[in-house]
């Protein structure tokens, strides 16, 4: 398998959100993970490359399949940065925060995903991780009207 390069993608669209590694049937407990939908050319490209593209079926007849890539987030060895981002403000999340993205209202999200080749009793493929991501989410109307700028310096309340 040839090295790979990190993959960046813009204007993401994300689903099925398990920042905080709930246990369920499709996910065993602590395993922080989401997927990412891909245009039908870079799936391909993705797929060719080794990397595990997945395949939803489309909803209608005529339709193309919607193409995803599963992506772990480890905050182990190499810990992604991921940032939460507003109209005022960006910060940064961590494994004791990251959980609030599991039913944020996005608005966008922009992220790298770094690949991880394995090769286990003959088989091997690519394993997406979460190297880097900016979250932007949707704000109320009342978000600017509590937004405060505190220096360090400041009591925060």
């Amino acid at each position: 398998m040839n090295a790979l390069s990190n993959i960046s993608i813009e204007n993401a669209h994300i689903i099925f959100r398990n920042f905080s590694g709930e246990e369920s049937k499709f996910n065993k407990k602590g395993s922080r993970n989401f997927g990412v939908v891909l245009d039908v050319d870079l799936a391909a490209m993705m797929k060719k490359d080794g990397w595990n593209v997945k395949e939803l079926p489309p909803r209608e007849d005529g339709d193309i399949p919607t193409y995803w890539l599963p992506v772990s987030v480890a905050f182990g060895n190499i810990p992604p940065k991921i940032m939460l981002v507003t109209s005022n403000n960006m910060a940064p999340l961590d494994e004791t925060t990251v959980n609030q993205l599991d039913y944020a209202e996005i608005a966008s999200v922009d992220m790298i995903v770094r690949p991880y080749c394995w090769k286990v009793n003959g088989n091997s493929g690519v394993k997406a991780y979460l190297k880097t991501m900016y979250v932007t989410i949707v704000e109320d109307e009342f978000a600017s009207k509590y937004q405060r700028n505190m220096g360090s310096e400041e009591v925060p309340f």
